[in-house]
């Protein structure tokens, strides 16, 4: 299945914020093929134990620019590991290097980030990674290509971008454009409103 490339103002006003998918906001508020109070109520009666955690599984994965099998990988990949599940999947979705550059300001969204890396102009330890889904480790060194036009693109970002508080798992020296992993992020870092419980419970059947 293909990662999604539709409209995505449909998609906020189904799903709510979605940070990683658009800095845009949609002037309608009701949900797209409802209007009015009556289909506000219709959707709610229709609202299942199915339907939301349908819901949240669709919000991680169009946060974060996943195609189905990918999102599923990752829950797999965070049963095999030791604690909580659903923090483990966030930390691991949280640990791509598209991920990591969005949070440190270097594109509006995951999308941009992906394409950043796409180009080459993000290294990890001093080789370029060119892989979106490259899952970076605690003190990698996530710096920007020195070469210009890497750096003014990414500048630019900086300046025009909204302004989040650095997580604690992150240092990021801006005069050098370079950031380091210090630590697993933790729930209260995510930007998301998400109830990752749900995204498990999606999956455990399969």
């Amino acid at each position: 299945m293909s990662r999604y490339r539709g409209p995505k103002l449909r998609i906020i006003r189904r799903l709510g914020d979605l940070p990683g998918l658009t800095t845009k906001r949609s002037k309608k508020e009701n949900k797209p093929g409802k209007s009015g109070e009556a289909g506000e109520e219709s959707s709610k009666k229709k609202s299942t134990e199915y339907g939301r955690r349908l819901e949240e599984k669709q919000k991680l994965k169009f946060n974060y620019g996943l195609t189905e099998n990918q999102l599923y990988g990752y829950v797999k990949e965070a049963r095999r590991r030791k604690g909580v599940t659903g923090l483990i999947l966030l930390q691991l979705l949280e640990m791509r290097l598209d991920t990591l550059c969005f949070t440190l300001g270097f594109a509006s969204t995951i999308a941009n980030a992906r394409q950043l890396v796409n180009h080459g102009h993000i290294t990890v330890n001093g080789k370029i990674i060119n892989i979106p889904s490259f899952q970076c480790r605690l003190n990698d060194i996530i710096k920007v290509k020195q070469k210009q036009t890497s750096t003014a693109l990414v500048q630019k970002n900086l300046e025009i971008g909204k302004f989040y508080e650095l997580p604690t798992h992150l240092k990021f020296d801006k005069s050098k454009l370079e950031a380091k992993v210090t630590n697993y992020c933790n729930r209260e870092d995510i930007m998301l409103d998400l109830d990752e419980l749900l995204v498990i419970e999606y999956y455990s059947r399969r």
